[in-house]
């Protein structure tokens, strides 16, 4: 009878500990901008037909639980010059549309950033005590080879490249070395679109489902409904593109938890908790 008790007694502990151990996140599309362009579908992705509209906005992504505030990606200032041929409106500050669910720019403490276009990394420093996350690869070819005649700093702006310097000499900066990396618990990054030189996306435990936030990995659901890449300039391996949409489909019990970085049906997808704010559940 005790043997049978202190079988039960560890059984119960054993879940409670690994209960303790799930990781319990929030997880949030934060719209900060849209544009007035007429953008069709074959725009965004390969084959996509000219005659279909596409509503693009411009966004960042928030997950919030286990003491955290991480956001992946960070935004734009609307001063910087290549937003301009977007059409930008109803821009708001990264900073304002975080506050939406009551945080202050202090408090984020991660940053994961998706890869080094200006409309995902011009904001870092709107948030301070932020530490950045991106992929070494990534990172090494944004601020140095990139420069080199011959080499492609498309969607590259030179004070995004002096800022993350900055920021890596004051120690704020952690380079990840590959795909499939835990950086956080709960929250791991994989590889292989090669939106950029080695872009990444975010898969986030929730403790009750899987979220994969694609950020430009997918541009927009067309690619994704039918497995096409980005159209030309999207993705420097087409096949790729295609394969890492492929392997996220195997990450998520629903493929409505993958989420394209530009796409605005996000925000008709998954319930509002603030204006131009969805919670991904």
């Amino acid at each position: 009878m005790k043997k049978i008790l202190l079988l039960s007694l560890l059984i119960l502990n054993a879940g409670f500990y690994a209960s303790a151990q799930t990781p319990g996140y929030k997880v949030y599309a934060i719209k900060f901008a849209g544009t007035s362009y007429p953008f069709t579908a074959a725009d965004w992705s390969k084959g996509g037909p000219k005659t279909d509209s596409v509503k693009i906005n411009f966004m960042v992504w928030l997950v919030k639980g286990n003491g955290r505030n991480v956001l992946v990606d960070a935004g734009f200032l609307n001063d910087i010059e290549d937003a301009k041929e977007f059409k930008v409106i109803n821009y708001t500050r990264p900073d304002s549309a975080v506050a939406k669910l009551g945080l202050k720019p202090g408090d984020i403490t991660d940053i994961i950033f998706s890869h080094p276009h200006w409309d995902h990394i011009d904001g870092v420093g709107l948030f301070p005590n932020a530490h950045i996350w991106i992929q070494k690869e990534d990172f090494n070819y944004f601020v140095s080879t990139a420069w080199q005649k011959g080499q492609n700093n498309g969607g590259f702006n030179k004070r995004d490249v002096r800022t993350m310097v900055d920021l890596n000499m004051a120690g704020r900066v952690t380079l990840v070395d590959g795909d499939d990396k835990e950086i956080i618990p709960g929250i791991k990054v994989f590889t292989g679109s090669r939106h950029t030189f080695n872009s990444q996306y975010v898969q986030v435990n929730t403790g009750v489902n899987n979220i994969v936030l694609a950020s430009d990995n997918i541009w927009i659901y067309y690619s994704l409904d039918h497995m096409v890449p980005a159209s030309d300039g999207g993705t420097l391996d087409p096949a790729g593109y295609v394969k890492a949409m492929q392997r996220m489909k195997t990450m998520v019990k629903d493929v409505k938890y993958i989420i394209p970085g530009h796409d605005a049906k996000v925000f008709s997808k998954f319930p509002a908790v603030a204006d131009g704010v969805a919670e991904i559940k």
